[in-house]
């Protein structure tokens, strides 16, 4: 179900917290379909660009890549996003902040730019603060789950440093996917983050997986770019998943809290 607004959140433990519409299905679905009852996923950049907004060369780039005309994209990643919140059986909410490419589009303005750290004076920072603290108070019991910033890429990181910066908040990060896919590059992420962080890795069955797979196949516009087709997302999703668990048979996921 969809929250229109954060007015009753009292009866949430985990609170998924996705930069983009498909980052907590990549990242945390499985234990999302394992146990959806107690579960929010938060969603930020959800907004359309202003009507009349020029694009930047990256955003044309990526417009073309999903196959969408500008005026098409947030309608299109929006119901991908609602069918794959149906299939993980999550209730969700659309914080409404723009993606980097149409928040700071001079300044994000290629693939390059996008994988930094934020500008100093970007919206999103100040925006991200105060959405936490507002998910704090209205479900203080709740872990809030957030991007670890594997891959760099500067929406992730605004959430870490955001959560950074607020120390008492009871958080958890999690592995970044597809980009937590590529070899050594969790290991790469945590040496920049530079303290220690202990790892635990969340269970879940076939069952959970296959409901994680079908959400992940749910934003169609995005699976040639990630993976190169919904055969490779599968094989690579069950791989890395397989891989965190140590019996076999098993999957799980990883989220990574400070020491």
């Amino acid at each position: 179900m969809q929250l229109a607004d954060l007015a009753s959140l009292s009866h949430y433990s985990r609170i998924y917290v996705s930069p983009h519409l498909d980052d907590a299905a990549l990242s945390c679905g499985g234990s999302i379909a394992a146990a959806p009852a107690d579960a929010l996923v938060v969603t930020l950049c959800t907004a359309a660009p202003p009507p009349g907004a020029s694009f930047n060369a990256v955003a044309v780039e990526f417009h073309a890549e999903w196959g969408l005309a500008p005026a098409e994209v947030m309608g299109a990643r929006l119901a991908e996003d609602a069918a794959a919140m149906a299939i993980l059986g999550a209730d969700y909410h659309y914080a409404g902040m723009l993606d980097a490419i149409y928040r700071v589009p001079d300044v994000y303005d290629s693939r390059a730019t996008l994988y930094r750290p934020p500008v100093p004076g970007d919206p999103m920072m100040s925006q991200v603060r105060d959405l936490l603290m507002a998910l704090h108070r209205g479900a203080p019991q709740a872990t809030i789950y957030l991007p670890l910033g594997v891959g760099d890429h500067v929406d992730h990181l605004a959430v870490f440093e955001a959560a950074a910066s607020l120390p008492t908040l009871p958080v958890a990060f999690y592995d970044d996917i597809n980009y937590a896919l590529a070899p050594r590059a969790v290991e790469q992420r945590l040496a920049l983050i530079g303290r220690p962080l202990i790892a635990r890795c969340v269970p879940f069955d076939e069952h959970a997986l296959k409901s994680k797979i079908a959400a992940i196949a749910a934003y169609a516009s995005q699976m040639d770019a990630l993976f190169g087709g919904v055969t490779a997302m599968t094989a690579a999703i069950t791989a890395y998943h397989a891989s965190l668990h140590p019996a076999h048979g098993g999957y799980a996921e990883r989220v990574w809290r400070s020491a």
